[in-house]
């Protein structure tokens, strides 16, 4: 009778077999997001990363995962007067070509609009309604269109759309990042809408996670809750604002851009006049969960004096404190000239 005798392989055997690498091209790699990525990947011996600097670069050898995240940063865009969509379809058909079969896109939660009659929260089956006049936003709902039809193109590939909230840190808040804080809660002539920002850390594990889990489909990207416009007020330290009617409300703050004086150019005034929260639940369903709050963020990105992340009881504790100890000081200068005046007498 024949016995079923178990084999187990020895240590030459186990290093001689080949271990599956995942080839990774990253682009927009060097904003301070795309390096966040690329450290994370390459720190992970089941990933080989390559890098583009730009969204415009070319995929010149095999890869299975294309990380697109130049579409994300606007500055570099801005600079150099580039659409967002620009490099994107060449990139495709670069993936194409050498064999991807996952693309993970950066995009914003900004190509849902804002809109007065938003839904609160705005999940990712929301139909996209970009602002007509904030061309930024447009060009991304294109970018997330380009790669659907590159996915719906062929059976077995799959796509990742991530859609941030403003996303932000002591070494990466763009400039439209920074006009959109400084417009949340310092408006005039409106009532001021709620706000979410999103630490790049957080983000940057939203990514990893996606090439990780191969995730296919849309997924928002924010921080639990929202911060009241009043509570960004007061870490941006900001005076009450005296309420103005809406039309000479938008021609002072079309005079202010126009001069530099303000920091809301006018496509993106209807960011900081409407809602636009959206649901993280089903990027959290797929074992994200984010580590720096909306307000931390948001203090660490504008470089918000840390005092205004207290609360008012614990200002009021440092308050009396500074206080005792003045006192203290006080008391014992006085007893210290009358001990010294005593002595002289």
């Amino acid at each position: 009778m024949s016995r079923n005798v178990a084999f187990t392989p020895t240590l030459d055997e186990i290093d001689a077999c080949p271990v599956q690498v995942t080839k990774v091209v990253v682009t927009g790699a060097l904003w301070p997001l795309g390096r966040r990525v690329v450290t994370l990947l390459s720190a992970d011996s089941a990933f080989a990363v390559t890098q583009i600097s730009s969204g415009d670069g070319v995929i010149e050898d095999d890869v299975d995962v294309l990380v697109h995240l130049a579409p994300g940063d606007h500055d570099a865009l801005a600079a150099g007067g580039r659409s967002a969509v620009v490099g994107t379809p060449e990139l495709l058909e670069g993936a194409s070509r050498f064999g991807a079969t996952h693309i993970v896109l950066l995009s914003s939660a900004m190509v849902y609009g804002a809109w007065p009659n938003n839904p609160i929260p705005l999940t990712e089956d929301t139909v996209l309604r970009p602002d007509a006049g904030f061309a930024f936003a447009r060009q991304l709902a294109t970018g997330e269109q380009l790669v659907d039809d590159w996915r719906d193109a062929l059976e077995g590939r799959e796509a990742c759309v991530l859609r941030p909230v403003p996303a932000m840190a002591s070494d990466g808040s763009s400039s439209l990042v920074r006009a959109l804080a400084a417009g949340m809660g310092g408006r005039l002539g409106e009532d001021d809408v709620p706000a979410q920002f999103l630490h790049l850390d957080d983000l940057a594990d939203a990514v990893v996670l996606a090439v990780k889990k191969r995730l296919n489909g849309v997924y928002n990207v924010a921080p639990d809750g929202f911060v009241p416009s009043s509570r960004v007020r007061s870490l941006w330290g900001m005076a009450p604002r005296l309420r103005l009617p809406d039309r000479l409300s938008e021609s002072l703050s079309d005079w202010r851009w126009r001069f530099q004086r303000g920091p809301i150019p006018p496509g993106l005034r209807p960011y900081v006049r409407s809602t636009w929260l959206v649901s993280n639940g089903r990027l959290r369903a797929e074992g994200w969960a984010p580590t720096v709050t909306n307000e931390q963020a948001f203090v660490e990105g504008t470089n918000a004096k840390w005092w205004t992340m207290l609360t008012p009881k614990r200002k009021q504790e440092i308050s009396l404190g500074v206080m005792s100890v003045a006192v203290i000081m006080i008391v014992v200068t006085a007893l210290r000239s009358l001990s010294k005046y005593q002595r002289q007498r």
